[in-house]
């Protein structure tokens, strides 16, 4: 029988399901949830975004995409990342071949960390390390850490005292005069000046308002969008996600390079994820020096890095890479529990 690679379709979503329970795979697979990251259409990136290999009716391989682009010096190519990538056991190649295909159609692949298995494979089909993304976090309210423990363990009380420690040595101000107001998905249109762009030696993974419009949307973790003002005038923004026991600062960027106005940007998300109820801390990736000194300054803390790395049909992007954990499914990805970073 011949196999084939062709966009899914929501008649598709069962077959989908199972094959992420047959081979362990545990992504949000609530029916709102697989609409929204599939099917749902996107202004800025018409075209499917789920694909699998079937050979007839049985479904081998899935796939899906989180489209965006990739921008440094005067050239942008279209970049994906792939998510929920699965293939049937016993059908040898089947997730490569789909791999193989959906990179085809884009300029370039991004891989932010990954299974162990898929970390093993990603090199045999042209991925090549691009840097690293390091998680920071920052504590809000330890004693929220406390919520849902049944069999506490002798770790709890020396991770609450850090977690302790660390909220009271954190900074509250944000001074400079910045504030950070937030946004309807109708006013998304405020931040369009103040979008990501390259600066020397560093590539920046591409946005829209269409982008923020469509996370606002996202059913799987709450989004909310701010535009960091001063003076009636936004010089930046951030995105945060609400999962559970956390707040994600999904995205952020400031119009500016002065770390007392990226300081000021960081601090005003901390205050805004304060508001969160079931929040314990809030947390963020950084891929570049500017992001990452910033954070150090604002009272949060590294806790591990993950991987990135890059497959482009043409020339990769040069230099440094930033990305945010709006690249990939990390903004919204959540497995119902609490995930403490402290």
């Amino acid at each position: 029988m011949k196999r084939a690679v062709r966009p899914a379709t929501p008649a598709d979503a069962a077959a989908i399901v199972a094959l992420f329970a047959e081979v362990g795979l545990h992504p949000n697979v609530d029916p709102r949830h697989l609409s929204w990251k599939y099917w749902q259409p996107r202004a800025d990136r018409p075209g499917p975004r789920s694909f699998v290999l079937a050979s007839d009716s049985e479904l081998l391989a899935h796939a899906a995409i989180i489209p965006g682009t990739c921008a440094w010096g005067t050239r942008e190519i279209p970049f994906t990342h792939v998510i929920d990538w699965a293939a049937r056991r016993g059908e040898m190649g089947a997730g490569v071949a789909l791999m193989k295909h959906i990179g085809q159609q884009a300029g370039a692949l991004l891989a932010v960390g990954g299974s162990a298995a898929t970390l093993g494979i990603l090199p045999h089909i042209g991925f090549r390390p691009a840097g690293t993304a390091t998680g920071y976090v920052r504590t809000l309210f330890p004693l929220r850490m406390l919520r849902g423990v049944v069999h506490p363990t002798w770790r709890l009380g020396p991770r609450l005292a850090r977690s302790v420690s660390w909220m009271l040595a954190a900074p509250r101000a944000r001074g400079a005069g910045w504030q950070a107001r937030r946004l309807s998905s109708d006013e998304a249109s405020h931040i369009a000046s103040v979008l990501p762009r390259p600066t020397e030696g560093m590539a920046v993974t591409g946005r829209s308002v269409e982008l923020f419009r469509y996370m606002l949307s996202c059913p799987i973790a709450p989004m909310s969008l701010f535009a960091v003002e001063r003076a009636g005038r936004a010089g930046g923004y951030f995105l945060l996600a609400s999962t559970p026991g956390q707040v994600r600062i999904a995205d952020c960027w400031m119009e500016s390079r002065e770390p007392g106005d990226w300081r000021a940007m960081i601090l005003c998300a901390v205050e805004q994820a304060k508001h969160d109820p079931q929040a314990a801390e809030v947390v963020i990736w950084a891929s570049d020096p500017l992001l990452a000194g910033t954070l150090a300054a604002c009272g949060f803390h590294p806790r591990g890095e993950t991987a990135m790395q890059v497959r482009a049909a043409d020339a990769a992007p040069a230099g440094l890479l930033r990305v945010q954990m709006l690249d990939n499914d990390a903004a919204f990805f959540h497995e119902g529990r609490n995930e403490y970073w402290a």
